[in-house]
């Protein structure tokens, strides 16, 4: 994740991180605004609703369940290298998986 708020950073992006613990200074040091919520990994559902779409990037388990908050919200998913579920969009890079997800939100997938 921490690459992922570099790289929207570099772009003019605003970074929002929405972390599992109770301490802000967890966040990488490239996110703007850490919202700590102490949920552990209860908070996925929150990373799913704050956003009109998805990117998974890899993962594991805690992966596999915001894909599957993104699917029962309707949250278009690009996936980078990530598990293989119905509703996911394989991508080959991250230009590729924000053009997909942009695309989506507009509705023209």
């Amino acid at each position: 994740m921490a690459a992922v708020c570099e790289g929207a950073r570099e772009e003019g992006a605003r970074t929002v991180g929405i972390l599992p613990g109770e301490d802000p200074a967890a966040a990488n040091d490239h996110v703007e605004v850490p919202i700590v919520t102490g949920l552990g990994h209860a908070r996925n559902l929150l990373v799913v609703l704050n956003g009109d779409a998805v990117i998974a990037v890899d993962g594991a388990a805690g992966t596999l369940s915001e894909l599957g908050y993104a699917g029962v919200y309707d949250r278009p998913v690009a996936g980078l290298d990530t598990h293989d579920v119905p509703g996911v969009e394989p991508v080959e890079g991250p230009a590729e998986a924000v053009a997909y997800v942009e695309r989506a939100v507009r509705g023209d997938d």
